[in-house]
């Protein structure tokens, strides 16, 4: 299987760190935060990976380069104008044909089980399978709205539930998505937001499914959330296995 990391993004939050360098290679305990999202992947056994750049890419280039250090094989996607998460997808369509793969938003750390995401969404039969957690803030992250059998009915209010329904639950999306090739057929070209594609799906009824992650999660979007990352790690709550490679 193949993945996606985007990482694109300006990080204007986190200005002026990233006036001169792009958000994913903000070092968390001696790592770029986009290698911890390269060895998530590589410790699940997924080894080919594309990323996305735009702001300060060639930095994220220079960095990693062919991904050989860390037992990896990286390719690039160049976005001279931002294509959105939508968008960006579609532009390494070429690199993603072939099967189901991972997209991970490159500004997040987690100890996500993706090879439980992976055999949740194999045993659903969904067009995508979304990471998501419970989260006392869900609605102010874009609320994702699941059945009692994990099926998505709602992300971000669309489309309008027709009906009152029981044993629906309300989480937040973690930004870890796995999606089969009807997907990245159904998103059209330029830029745009997997979301709103999401949205179009589920109004023409098609499957989507939520697997509910647990363990360590943390978007680093803003400056004190990067502070609280570090502490996080520095206190052991998450694990890796980052020392090797």
């Amino acid at each position: 299987m193949k993945a996606m990391i985007l990482a694109a993004g300006l990080g204007t939050r986190l200005r002026p760190l990233t006036d001169t360098t792009p958000k994913v290679l903000l070092p968390v305990a001696g790592r770029p935060i986009l290698e911890w999202n390269l060895l998530l992947l590589k410790r699940h056994g997924i080894t080919d990976v594309i990323i996305n750049l735009h702001h300060l890419g060639e930095q994220i280039v220079h960095a990693l380069g062919d991904g050989a250090r860390l037992g990896l094989r990286l390719a690039y996607s160049h976005e001279p104008t931002l294509q959105g998460t939508g968008g960006g997808i579609k532009q390494a369509a070429p690199f993603l044909k072939g099967g189901p793969f991972l997209v991970l938003n490159g500004d997040t750390l987690s100890d996500c089980d993706l090879t439980a995401l992976i055999a949740a969404h194999r045993a659903s039969r969904a067009l995508a399978t979304l990471a998501v957690r419970d989260d006392p803030n869900a609605s102010s992250w874009g609320p994702v709205t699941l059945d009692a059998h994990a099926r998505i009915l709602q992300i971000k209010g669309n489309p309008p539930l027709a009906e009152r329904r029981t044993a629906l639950s309300v989480c937040m999306f973690a930004g870890i998505q796995l999606m089969e090739q009807a997907v990245l057929d159904a998103i059209p070209p330029g830029p745009g937001s997997i979301i709103d594609v999401y949205g179009s799906l589920l109004r023409q009824g098609r499957p989507l499914h939520g697997y509910q992650m647990s363990g360590f999660w943390s978007d680093i979007g803003t400056q004190e959330r990067y502070a609280q990352v570090q502490r996080d790690v520095a206190e052991g709550q998450i694990s890796l296995g980052w020392r090797q490679g």
